[in-house]
């Protein structure tokens, strides 16, 4: 009942509004091309037509421009194709505006449990006290990321934003002035930001956006847990990767990292000193001016100074003042919004964000033997020095440090900024910073080399204020992890550190280079299993274990019904904290309103909560785990046997955009690790990798070797058992849901020209056979007539988005055959494929 209720207010509120709207369209000023907006259904009538019919992408645009638009020369068309993707850019940003609006609407008939719901669920169980004990202590770190999945720029944000509120109330003069705005409005950055710049277009969401919605969420369990001492500040966490992420990112540097922390600050004391005066508007009773306006001269100057700060203490301390005056004085009035305004003090204090940094463990090895080289403890490598030398050095001896006394840039930044952080803490406070993550993390020297780099760098053992995070997200590293995190605890000065950090031990599991390495089924099987693990050493050693996830946006880098997600795990993983990555896309389309924020922390919420509260615990049984074992080593052959064909990187380098995306001006990452002109797949970062998947609509990272993995249990007699496994694990049911959406939006009849290619035809044939199987193995196991029939809401608007931009893509593919027919026009051609590429990451909304 919810879903069908669910589906009619979204066609009335989505897909009616948007064609109303996208009609608008006709009246965009461009210039050179009349009536493009009229052209836009004919030319996607020929795309659906031609690809049904097997015709390939040079095929349908001839036809189009020779029958429909009658241009006949190649620069002509050229210019009409470049005119065309800007058209369709904005038609995203509308369907995005349009889908942002009703999204108030479409909660009303949601099943999915809200703070409101879940406290209605343990009144009826009058759970209370279980209840109010658990979230004193629970909280939810949503982690943003600057990983270059978005370019929305702080202009075009501001337009939606716009644009959301005019068509929530339907003012058409007004919703027709800014779609002509944003018509004149460039969607693409002049050139690459920097990492200041992508961490200053996150910062304008967290003062726009999170302020007010962390805030509202907070005073909202408050009011209601029944508990009048709540004080969980921790609640709702923020974290903050742009500006201390160095991985793979030569552009991070120390004084990089100094200037977002400022800019963090900074910007929380604009906030606060916003709202201070609207409450001084309000609270103007003679006894408080003066304290009011103390507390108002110190935040004025401190947004503006960065080496004046104010710190946590004096801000509540002199809130604290008034407040009490206001009690003993004033009859509490407008108490509450002073108090709403006490409990966002306690929540940002003076940093807004956690600033994270973030390393391959490959570099710290790097300066490791760098720095013992210079002290000539070493020739030339490690392996000069015992494992009990080499720790001696790292945990017990001292040695002094200067990054101006070494050459390399990446040992004289990794010095700086180590040393900079105990003046990043002074002024945005410990939790400002201090957090260290370590990627690529596959043995005990991932944490060892950090500990030692922060004892050489001027750091006292007992003041290192920091949680030194391993991220394992190999194979190699999961499986090592068991023994890696048993030895650091066996290891008495690591153990003493992790007493002074309250027995706590955060360790992240990634799974963009996981999925990427093992395969979809088995990079997720192999975290869980990792997790429960894991949860069951730091329980035996008496650490609390908390786990970051590394989600991305699509299903093939965590990404999916991140709910779903958590309300899966087992009983036997730690479930103290949730924490995860948010980023690109995902921070607009799942978090970027005040309404979607304050929601899916809810989710997040209520999925960690439920999991202890109410219901029966997840396990999987010993014979389903062995199932899911079995389905997943299969899958993971048939995904290893497809890395390792000859045509699999040649492919992705010259049939796809992998190549492109580095020119796109989205982020400042280069598109892989390392400087070797020979791409391989391990310095290949995951987003290219899986977003080059997803332009070719063939997402093969998101379910290629399930379709051959159920089908041969199938052909041994054993499809009930897998049936079985779907209706009863739901944690592999979430697996095959993620899977349902990488399937529904992959689109083969884009690429099926390249079946006859005579270098990739086998291989294609290859993709498109597991892509065929898995979809049918898959409707199969969960007694579906189509993919993602269940979830009819979501499977409406990829139709819809995907019909949006199917244009874009033949114009893409059309452009990326020209580039291997060396066309005179070469260069115009790969800048239409790098242009498209933005309306198509757009509409995806996780595509990478």
């Amino acid at each position: 009942m919810h879903e069908s209720k669910r589906l009619e207010e979204f066609k009335k509120s989505v897909t009616n509004k948007f064609n109303i709207y996208n009609s608008l369209f006709l009246s965009l000023p461009y210039r050179n091309v009349e009536n493009l907006g009229m052209l836009i259904p004919l030319l996607l009538h020929q795309c659906e037509k031609g690809l049904e019919a097997g015709k390939n992408p040079q095929e349908i645009l001839e036809a189009f421009f020779t029958n429909v638009v009658e241009i006949k020369d190649e620069r002509s068309r050229l210019d009409f194709m470049f005119r065309f993707i800007q058209y369709v850019e904005r038609q995203v940003v509308l369907y995005d505006s349009v889908e942002d609006a009703a999204f108030p609407k479409l909660q009303k008939y949601s099943g999915s449990l809200s703070i409101k719901d879940y406290f209605g669920l343990v009144n009826r169980t009058k759970n209370w006290d279980k209840v109010s004990k658990k979230l004193s202590s629970f909280s939810a770190r949503i982690v943003l990321t600057a990983h270059p999945t978005q370019f929305y720029t702080p202009a075009i944000l501001d337009i939606i934003a716009e644009l959301r509120a005019l068509i929530d109330e339907n003012r058409i003069h007004e919703i027709d002035l800014t779609l002509q705005q944003l018509g004149l409005t460039s969607l693409v950055n002049s050139k690459k930001p920097t990492p200041l710049d992508e961490a200053k277009n996150i910062i304008y969401i967290l003062r726009n956006t999170y302020y007010d919605a962390v805030g509202e969420l907070f005073q909202y369990v408050k009011r209601n847990i029944r508990n009048k001492d709540f004080d969980n500040y921790r609640l709702i966490k923020l974290g903050f990767w742009p500006g201390g992420d160095r991985d793979g990112n030569p552009f991070v540097t120390a004084d990089i990292t100094q200037k977002v922390a400022e800019e963090l600050r900074l910007t929380l004391m604009k906030c606060y000193y916003n709202e201070l005066k609207e409450l001084r508007k309000r609270l103007t009773f003679k006894g408080l001016q003066e304290e009011l306006s103390e507390l108002s001269n110190k935040l004025y100057v401190a947004m503006f100074d960065p080496n004046v700060p104010i710190g946590y203490e004096e801000i509540v301390e002199r809130l604290g003042i008034i407040r009490e005056k206001l009690e003993a004085n004033y009859h509490e009035l407008y108490l509450d919004r002073l108090d709403s305004f006490i409990d966002k003090v306690h929540i940002f204090k003076t940093h807004f964000a956690t600033l994270d940094i973030r390393q391959d463990h490959r570099k710290h090895k790097l300066a490791v033997e760098t720095i013992l080289k210079q002290k000539n403890i070493i020739k030339e490598s490690l392996d000069e020095l015992s494992e009990k030398e080499l720790q001696k050095w790292l945990l017990k001896e001292r040695l002094e440090l200067q990054a101006s006394d070494f050459e390399e840039e990446i040992v004289k930044d990794t010095i700086a900024n180590i040393k900079q952080l105990k003046e990043i803490q002074s002024k945005n406070g410990e939790e400002g910073c201090n957090r260290y993550i370590i990627s690529n993390s596959e043995d005990i020297y991932s944490v060892l080399f950090v500990f030692g780099l922060f004892r050489w760098c001027g750091w006292k053992e007992e003041e290192i204020t920091f949680d030194i995070i391993p991220l394992f997200e190999t194979m190699k590293g999961m499986e090592a992890a068991e023994e890696v995190m048993q030895t650091l605890f066996d290891t008495p000065v690591y153990k003493k550190h992790l007493e002074r950090r309250d027995d706590t031990h955060t360790i992240m599991l990634g799974f963009s280079d996981g999925t990427k390495d093992g395969g979809y089924l088995k990079a997720n099987w192999s975290i869980l299993k990792t997790k429960e693990t894991l949860s069951r050493v730091c329980k035996k050693n008496g650490i609390k274990a908390i786990f970051f996830d590394g989600r991305g946006g699509p299903p093939a880098r965590g990404g999916g019904k991140t709910h779903r997600f958590y309300a899966a795990q087992t009983k036997d993983v730690a479930n103290h904290e949730i924490q995860l990555t948010i980023q690109g896309q995902t921070i607009t389309s799942t978090y970027g309103t005040k309404e979607q924020f304050m929601h899916n922390s809810e989710q997040l919420l209520t999925a960690g909560l439920s999991n202890n509260l109410f219901g029966k615990e997840h396990v999987i049984s010993v014979p389903h785990r062995k199932l899911i074992e079995e389905l997943s080593e299969l899958s993971f052959n048939k995904y290893d046997a497809l890395k390792q064909h000859e045509k699999f990187m040649p492919y992705l380098e010259h049939r796809s955009t992998l190549k492109y995306y580095t020119r796109t001006n989205i982020g400042s990452r280069p598109g892989k690790r390392g400087d070797q002109s020979q791409l391989t797949l391990s310095d290949l970062r995951a987003i290219s990798f899986v977003g080059s998947w997803s332009q070719l609509k063939q997402n093969v990272p998101g379910y290629f070797g399930l379709g051959t993995a159920i089908n041969e249990l199938k052909e041994q007699g054993r499809l009930q058992e897998v049936k079985k496994l779907y209706r009863q694990v739901p944690f592999f049911r979430a697996l095959m849901h993620n899977s349902m959406m990488s399937l529904a939006k992959t689109n083969f009849d884009l690429t099926s020209y390249m079946k006859d290619d005579p270098e990739f035809g086998a291989f294609w044939n290859i993709l498109h056979d597991e892509y065929q199987l898995s979809k049918k193995m898959l409707l199969q196991i969960s007694k579906q007539k189509v993919l993602m029939e269940d979830e009819e809401v979501s499977r409406e608007s990829v139709k819809i988005r995907e019909k949006i931009v199917l244009p874009l893509l033949v114009i893409q593919q059309n452009a990326l055959y020209h580039i291997t027919q060396n066309s005179e026009y070469k260069d115009l051609y790969e800048k239409i494929v790098t242009r498209s590429l933005y309306g198509n990451i757009n509409a995806s909304r996780n595509s990478a």
